[in-house]
């Protein structure tokens, strides 16, 4: 079951394009755990704790796999559960079994112990979306004209706080008693999940307040994936699961509601920001596409196969769909386009000679 589109558009928003199939010659046991993309680059973190960069070719975009540029193990050999790049300091941001690595851009260099080392501990983390949206750093670009980027750590009781340039610094740690499993940054603004609230976090004067239950449904053991994604300057959307469907809430930072709210049959399994887009990826596979500014449905890609609609995220098993997760690149990439490539034909074309100039009179 899926909502049909209320408002569709004349020309659908998003197409589904393949890239590969496979992750060059990995273990086959390796599994692909989270990716990310940058330019005509392709950043993908396996089971095994393998990272691989692809290149994405447009004169062939119908390899079964692109060209691998690099390869590498993380140090502890665990699987890499999140990539965050972070191209106006040329670093990704390595997460794996709670050990948060540095990388370099693009080469995905392990970054010199010298320079930054891991941390440790680290339950999630949040980068400040404002830094993310920067312009990539040009090649070459001394140390000293790196603008500063700030992101949180959520330990297991605290949020610490650091800033980095080529180096990374400590700036100070805020109890978190109740801990968090979910954080998305915005300025001094965090919002963050825990097992039952979403939260606001002024960063500036330490203090929190939670504002809408993670599940409203009454006596429920449903375990609910939470879910954030900042839409704005100053605005957070976030899910809640109400027992028969769930409903998106965009909150200032401040907690006010704005605009109307989203609804889904089912609680989606992720949520990726394109303005003025929402795309939804449903546990049956099937993604949904939500105006912005309309809060309508404007385009619904079908799911690959069928499964109950109404159970959660976290209830199905991940290996028994085709479609098991959606990421969102905060600067972009480029993929070759297929249709360009199958409607695209050479063919003849007469020419006209030329005309005899007219001689004066």
């Amino acid at each position: 079951m899926t909502y049909a589109p209320t408002n569709p558009v004349d020309v659908p928003p998003y197409q589904l394009q393949h890239l590969f199939s496979t992750v060059g010659d990995a273990s086959e046991d390796a599994q692909i755990r989270c990716a990310q993309a940058f330019g005509s680059e392709i950043y993908v973190g396996c089971s095994n704790g393998e990272l691989i960069r692809f290149a994405l070719q447009a004169e062939d975009p119908n390899k079964v796999s692109p060209p691998i540029l690099s390869r590498q193990t993380v140090p502890n050999e665990k699987s890499v559960d999140e990539i965050i790049l972070v191209p106006c300091l040329g670093r990704a941001f390595i997460l794996s079994d709670r050990v948060l690595y540095f990388y370099t851009l693009p080469s995905l260099d392990p970054v010199s112990l010298n320079i930054v080392k891991p941390i440790r501990h680290v339950v999630t983390l949040a980068v400040d979306h404002r830094d993310l949206q920067r312009p990539p750093i040009l090649p070459n670009t001394p140390s000293t004209a790196l603008e500063p980027v700030n992101f949180c750590i959520i330990k297991r009781t605290g949020i610490a706080m650091y800033v980095m340039r080529e180096r990374m610094s400590f700036l100070k740690e805020i109890p978190l008693p109740q801990g968090a499993n979910l954080a998305r940054r915005l300025g001094h603004h965090l919002c963050i999940a825990d097992k039952e609230f979403y939260s606001m976090v002024d960063l500036e004067a330490a203090s929190l307040f939670p504002v809408v239950a993670i599940s409203q449904a009454p006596d429920s053991d449903i375990l609910i994936n939470p879910s954030i994604t900042v839409v704005g300057e100053n605005e957070f959307l976030i899910l809640s699961w109400t027992g028969t469907g769930t409903i998106g809430l965009f909150l200032t930072a401040e907690g006010d509601p704005v605009r109307g709210t989203l609804e889904w049959p089912s609680h989606p399994v992720a949520v990726c920001l394109d303005y003025p887009y929402i795309t939804t990826l449903l546990p049956n596979g099937t993604i949904e596409i939500h105006s912005i500014e309309t809060q309508a449905i404007v385009q619904v890609i079908g799911a690959d196969n069928s499964s109950d609609p109404t159970t959660p995220t976290g209830q199905q098993d991940q290996q028994q769909r085709s479609r098991i997760n959606l990421v969102s690149s905060c600067s972009g990439y480029l993929v070759p386009s297929v249709q360009r490539s199958e409607k695209m034909r050479s063919t003849q074309v007469r020419l006209l000679r030329a005309q005899e100039p007219m001689s004066p009179t």
